[in-house]
């Protein structure tokens, strides 16, 4: 691999080093070849041979420098004052095969001076689902950390009972979040110039073209992270816990805890147990973006040249590069132009679908069956799905709107039509059930269902003869869906 560690570089202030707690008897659970080669760590015998013993901190390659670092954020809205790594180690930074920085970051290593109440450790459910769902997001071409691969331990890790500690190489193009800015501003100010230059010099190089590169970069930051949550709720992905520290300065997904992908349509659900006022919906992810960004951008002030009014004219393109990322997108998954009786036709259909509690993922998906019902054998078989739940007015609603929809369709290319649906509508996303299904098995030593999840996740927008039915399958109308902790 070409190592780039830099951030080891930063004023020492930023992090602590220190080497990983080794697990007891590291396991491999899974590896991801797609990222191995990615990094070239497929291109290293002895990183190859011995992934298991670097992923359970039994061995350290010299290249490695691994630190914690120190951060602090808002949860919930409120200042929780300095965090930090508490569980993890930022062990290297390498240059992958597209010449794109990548973090190496050890997440389940054993305690740091950051981990406050916590234990440093990982435990086997939350690994598998992080290293799933990056997968997932990385695949459905959503800006994300994805993972290396996982072990499984005989370290005991207690949470709400004892279970088996594990541990995670994430991947992710940084690891520096909103909240690095917001630990130097309260405990370190004089290192905002330096830390400044560095993630411009490193993350946003181009602006350093323009006459105030850092309001430049600021608006860079704020233009990712509208672009990212605006593909998040195209999907239907659900964060569920958008703490500033949670959010990273490139507009890549970070930090996997409770979140969900949307199964019935219900935007107002709640799918982390501790969102006790429902503050990180997926309805209120493109405000709460917004709210963490005007946190985090005043702290830039104390750089000259920097004034409030120009922070604000950062700030200002968020919105309008949410509602423009959000709308072609949301015309593209109709395969529409991006015109407003495109428009008017996916927000009547958004809300047949809240209205009456139908599948996300599927209802978007059936629709190639009720343009290419021939084409779509599995297709037609979901919209039949769909078109059997709906009742009465509701019938009469879907029956009507179909109709337009068909009428639009049918004056443009279909297949321009079929080719922009099939390529923004998956057939497969990350279920809960489906990661508590493998996290089951794998419990009993058994990580077929994890390599099963992994292939169907790798090709998520083609029908695949590996799939079950249950894949597929969401709960039932007025079942609850399940809220998931931050340790699940």
């Amino acid at each position: 691999m070409h190592y780039q560690n830099t951030y080891v570089n930063l004023d020492p202030r930023l992090y602590h080093k220190q080497p990983p707690t080794a697990l007891e008897s590291p396991r491999a659970g899974h590896f991801n070849t797609q990222v191995a080669e990615q990094l070239g760590w497929a291109d290293d015998d002895d990183l190859m041979a011995r992934w298991v013993d670097i992923v359970g901190g039994q061995y350290v390659p010299s290249q490695f420098e691994p630190l914690a670092m120190a951060y602090a954020g808002h949860q919930f809205g409120q200042w929780a004052g300095q965090l930090g790594d508490g569980r993890g180690l930022l062990v290297a930074q390498v240059l992958d095969h597209n010449n794109q920085l990548q973090d190496l970051h050890l997440k389940g290593s054993g305690l740091t001076p950051y981990s406050r109440m916590g234990d440093g450790r990982a435990v086997l459910r939350s690994t598998i689902r992080e290293y799933l769902c990056g997968h997932a997001l990385t695949q459905l071409d959503i800006p994300s950390s994805n993972a290396l691969g996982f072990v499984v331990s005989d370290t005991p890790v207690r949470r709400e009972r004892m279970e088996a500690g594990a541990a995670l190489m994430r991947v992710a193009d940084s690891h520096i979040r909103l909240g690095h800015i917001e630990w130097i501003a309260s405990f370190a100010p004089d290192l905002l110039g330096e830390f400044t230059d560095y993630m411009i010099d490193t993350y946003y190089p181009k602006s350093r073209d323009s006459e105030a590169p850092v309001l430049a970069f600021l608006q860079a930051v704020v233009e990712r992270t509208a672009r990212m949550i605006a593909d998040w709720q195209l999907i239907g992905f659900a964060h569920g816990v958008m703490n500033t520290d949670n959010l990273s300065i490139t507009g890549s997904t970070l930090d996997f805890g409770p979140f969900g992908f949307m199964e019935r349509f219900n935007p107002a659900w709640i799918n982390n147990h501790s969102d006790h006022t429902g503050r990180y919906t997926y309805q209120n992810q493109p405000a709460i973006g917004h709210w963490n960004l005007n946190v985090w951008l005043p702290h830039f002030m104390r750089l000259e040249g920097v004034t409030r009014d120009a922070l604000s004219d950062c700030l200002a393109p968020y919105e309008p590069t949410f509602m423009q990322h959000y709308q072609q997108g949301l015309c593209r998954k109709l395969g529409l132009p991006h015109q407003k009786e495109s428009l008017s036709l996916a927000f009547e259909w958004l809300t047949l679908l809240e209205d009456n509690l139908l599948d996300y993922t599927n209802s978007f998906r059936a629709l190639l069956g009720l343009i290419s019902p021939e084409n779509y054998p599995y297709e037609k078989q979901l919209l039949a799905t769909l078109t059997h739940e709906l009742q009465g007015e509701a019938l009469q609603v879907w029956q009507d709107w179909s109709a337009r929809y068909l009428a639009h369709v049918q004056a443009l290319s279909i297949e321009q039509v079929v080719t922009d649906m099939q390529t923004t509508n998956p057939v497969y996303v990350l279920r809960n059930s489906m990661a508590q299904r493998a996290i089951t098995a794998a419990k009993q030593g058994q990580f077929e269902e994890v390599s099963r999840l992994y292939e169907l996740l790798a090709s998520p927008y083609t029908v695949q003869d590996i799939a079950t039915a249950l894949d597929s399958t969401p709960p039932a109308p007025n079942a609850p869906q399940m809220p998931i902790s931050c340790s699940s």
